[in-house]
C-alpha cells in the first residue's frame, strides 16, 4: 500500500496511523502538481514510433533527442526534415551502439545533414530514451528509435504534454550536451 493511500486511510482512523508512514523520514518539500496531458502508447500494437515522428513533424523551435538506440529510418528522416525547416535538432546517443551498422547509418545520415550528434565518453551506457520538443512535449519510456521497438518488442512510450515537465527535460538534456567530460561530439 503506498503512502498516499495510507494517508487517505489515516484521515478516518486517527492521527497515529496518519503519522506512521512518515515516522523518522526527513520532511520533503511539497511540489506543485501540474495538469499534464499524458498519452501512453504500447509497442508493438500502437506503433509508438509513429507518434514520435508526428511530434518531429509538428515541432517548430527545437527537438532534443537522447536515445540509446537509433536505427529507424523514418525517425532519422523526420529529424532531418525538421532540421531543414529550421528546427534546432540535437541528438545524444550511446557510442557503443554505433558498432551496429544500422545505428551507424542512421546517425551518419543525421550528421551528414548537419544535425549535431554527441556520444558518451563515460564507460556506462547513455541509456536515456527521451525526446523534448518546444518546451511543451516530453517523450520517454522504454522504447528506442528502432524498428524492433516499434513493430516487435513489448515497449512503452509516454507522451507528456506539460510545460514545466518539458522544461525540466530540456534542462537535463542541455546539461548533458554541455558536459564535455562525459560527452563528446561524434565524428
Amino acid at each position: 500500500m503506498n503512502r498516499l493511500r495510507l494517508f487517505e486511510i489515516g484521515l478516518g482512523c486517527g492521527i497515529g496511523l496518519l503519522l506512521w508512514p512518515w515516522a523518522g523520514l526527513p520532511a520533503a518539500p511539497i511540489r506543485e502538481v501540474s495538469a499534464a496531458s499524458v498519452e501512453v502508447w504500447y509497442g508493438p500494437e500502437d506503433e509508438p514510433l509513429s507518434r514520435v515522428v508526428q511530434i518531429y513533424e509538428q515541432a517548430d523551435r527545437y527537438i532534443y533527442v537522447a536515445v540509446y538506440g537509433m536505427t529507424s529510418f523514418p525517425a532519422a528522416k523526420a529529424l532531418i526534415a525538421a532540421h531543414k525547416r529550421g528546427v534546432d535538432v540535437r541528438v545524444i546517443t550511446d557510442r557503443e551502439r554505433l558498432k551496429d551498422p544500422k545505428q551507424r547509418a542512421a546517425v551518419s545520415a543525421l550528421w551528414e545533414a548537419g544535425v549535431p550528434v554527441m556520444v558518451n565518453r563515460h564507460d556506462s551506457l547513455m541509456h536515456l530514451k527521451q525526446v523534448v520538443a518546444d518546451d511543451e512535449v516530453n517523450v520517454n519510456g522504454s522504447m528506442n528509435h528502432t524498428t524492433s521497438g516499434n513493430r516487435y518488442n513489448d515497449e512503452r512510450l509516454d507522451v507528456i504534454r506539460d510545460h514545466a515537465i518539458s522544461v525540466k527535460a530540456r534542462e537535463k538534456f542541455l546539461s548533458m550536451w554541455k558536459d564535455r567530460e562525459r560527452f563528446r561530439e561524434w565524428k
